[in-house]
């Protein structure tokens, strides 16, 4: 800590606001220790600029003290991005407990934020990795093998979230225009156009097309697996069965892709990873960002640009790997 007669307001305001956590606020001890390390460091900052009571600070000084956490100095190495957000915590503790208090009449870090933890781009399958997901369901002749790749093929072919797949009926399948349920399918020309009806968040609903493969497994299920699975229940009109003949569940769709991740070899693989891949792969073919938002049921343009960075990434491995001159370009 400062010495107390370099800076003794400060440090009065210091020692009073660890004292609050620890009798009124009853922090963890671990806690305790990582604050007063981090308060300490403040100080001294404060204290090299000159400044010696809280009334005395102003947002530009927290802001700088953020940037010179992360960027380190002669006596301090940066600090990742966990510790310098436990840092700023602390400030705005203290100066949030000193206006309170009354030692301040303002806050200078109110509107100081932690710093934001870097996007994390949303991973995508290769297409061989979904290939052999989908081909690692079971046997064709069972009846929880055709659903499981039906379910599967929905799931990469529309980019629907588990919840609005499982949530789907059978009546919400079937030829654009609705004349035509998903018992049918099968029977549409290529030419023809089926598509599934899906109710998102909020209750909005889309349409989203559906191509030959997905079809190709919804069909067979319907006709091979579900009237099977359904002589067990009650007469449900989900589309997708459990083994009672009730409606598939979100644990029960889990536990069908993870079977079929373990069987193929493949780690680290979710419902989002096959709508994360539905995206990139549509990108990376060349569609149009706003159609991948009204296929994903995205409300704003926003969230879907996100896989736009994925692609980028890849052509640049892409160029990196194809271009004789890409290593001599900066």
């Amino acid at each position: 800590m400062v010495a107390d007669d370099a800076a003794p307001l400060l440090v009065s305001a210091v020692r009073g606001y660890l004292d609050h956590l620890t009798v009124e606020r009853g922090l963890a001890a671990n806690t305790l220790t990582s604050y007063r390390r981090d308060l300490r460091r403040y100080l001294e900052f404060l204290v090299a600029r000159g400044r010696t009571s809280l009334g005395e600070v102003g947002e530009g000084d927290v802001t700088d003290f953020l940037r010179g956490l992360r960027e380190g100095d002669d006596t301090h190495p940066p600090l990742g991005l966990n510790s310098a957000g436990r840092a700023v915590v602390a400030v705005r503790g203290l100066h949030r407990f000193a206006r309170k208090e009354g030692i301040t009449t303002g806050d200078p870090a109110s509107e100081v934020r932690p710093p934001s933890p870097p996007r994390r781009l949303p991973k995508a399958m290769s297409l061989d990795a979904v290939e052999s997901l989908l081909d690692a369901v079971g046997a064709a002749d069972d009846p929880r093998a055709l659903r499981d790749r039906a379910l599967l093929e929905l799931l990469y072919g529309t980019g629907a979230r588990i919840s609005e797949a499982i949530g789907l009926d059978v009546d919400d399948v079937g030829r654009l225009g609705g004349a035509e349920t998903a018992d049918t399918v099968g029977d549409a020309p290529d030419a023809d156009v089926t598509v599934v009806r899906f109710r998102g968040k909020g209750g909005k609903e889309r349409l989203v097309p559906i191509g030959r493969f997905a079809r190709a497994a919804i069909d067979a299920y319907l006709v091979r697996a579900r009237p099977i699975l359904a002589a067990s229940g009650r007469g449900a009109p989900a589309l997708f069965l459990n083994a009672r003949g009730g409606r598939l569940t979100r644990q029960g769709a889990w536990a069908v892709l993870r079977a079929a991740a373990e069987r193929a070899g493949l780690s680290e693989v979710s419902p989002h990873t096959l709508r994360h891949s539905f995206a990139t792969h549509l990108l990376d073919g060349g569609a149009d960002v706003r159609v991948v938002q009204e296929l994903l049921g995205h409300a704003s343009v926003t969230t879907t640009q996100v896989y736009t960075l994925v692609t980028v990434d890849r052509l640049r491995e892409v160029y990196a790997a194809s271009h004789p001159r890409a290593n001599a370009a900066r």
